[in-house]
């Protein structure tokens, strides 16, 4: 969906959760709004639930806690009425006297897949089901943050080039229309071939409509256009993501730079 943006720094600066407060009303009928801890806040949740949308946050230990009234363990899953704190309504004192949400308090021992250490991951959930089934809901956050990360990188929108409020927005709408047109045609390929629709290299079919595009936009007429897709469908389809032969390697952490030596000390003094 089209995305909401504002000032960073400033006197009109808005925060992330502010402007997913905005973007909430752009939401398809149904829609989980679905967040990590930076999410996990009362007026995130207050927002979402105020039109009909459930939500699945994950929570900070510090807030979860205090929610919890006890300090957390694994295996926590109590109903609690959620309200907000005297700096939540500091920071939106347009929320009613009355503002709460009901909802769930889920905590559970979580093992990250990279050999990292087991945590008690702590959710806030209105939405129906077992645990499971929400901790499963709750894995699916990492498809964000790749989609992120396309977004960023393969689509060049992690530093914006225009100097406008007005033509930044309508570089933001650019990338996004890109993607998602991307994304339509990796969905189109899935259905014809059943395959899961993340099984498809995005940077590769994003190649293949810049080849493509220009010549199905000039086709003479519908039979011809149905060729050029029909041979577009050809390349989508071979551009499945197959599993790796080698084990993948846990992710390192890359060390700060560090000064070069001083020359002296490589250095020989000649008589």
């Amino acid at each position: 969906m089209r995305p909401q943006w504002g000032p960073m720094y400033g006197a009109e600066a808005v925060s992330e959760q502010r402007l997913l407060e905005q973007a909430i009303d752009r939401l398809p009928g149904g829609s989980t709004v679905l967040g990590d801890a930076n999410f996990g806040v009362f007026s995130v949740a207050h927002a979402a639930v105020q039109r009909h949308h459930p939500v699945l946050l994950r929570l900070s230990a510090q807030r979860a806690q205090r929610l919890a009234g006890k300090p957390l363990k694994d295996g926590i899953d109590r109903e609690i009425e959620w309200k907000p704190t005297r700096s939540d309504r500091k920071g939106h004192p347009d929320l009613p006297p009355d503002a709460c949400v009901q909802g769930r308090l889920l905590v559970r021992r979580v093992q990250p897949n990279n050999g990292a250490a087991a945590f008690l991951l702590p959710l806030f959930t209105t939405v129906p089901g077992s645990t499971e089934k929400i901790y499963d809901l709750y894995g699916q956050r990492w498809n964000i943050e790749t989609d992120l990360r396309t977004l960023k990188s393969t689509l060049h929108l992690d530093q914006l080039t225009c100097t406008t409020p007005e033509m930044a927005a309508k570089e933001i709408e650019a990338g996004i229309i890109a993607y998602n047109l991307v994304r339509a045609l990796i969905c189109l390929a899935s259905r014809q071939s059943g395959a899961p629709p993340r099984s498809y290299r995005f940077t590769k079919v994003r190649r293949i409509l810049e080849v493509f595009g220009p010549v199905l936009a000039s086709a003479p007429d519908q039979p011809a256009a149905q060729r050029i897709m029909d041979q577009i469908m050809t390349y989508v389809q071979q551009s499945k993501v197959y599993p790796r032969k080698r084990p993948s390697y846990p992710r390192a952490v890359w060390q700060k730079g560090t000064r070069f030596p001083s020359p002296n000390k490589y250095t020989q003094s000649v008589p």
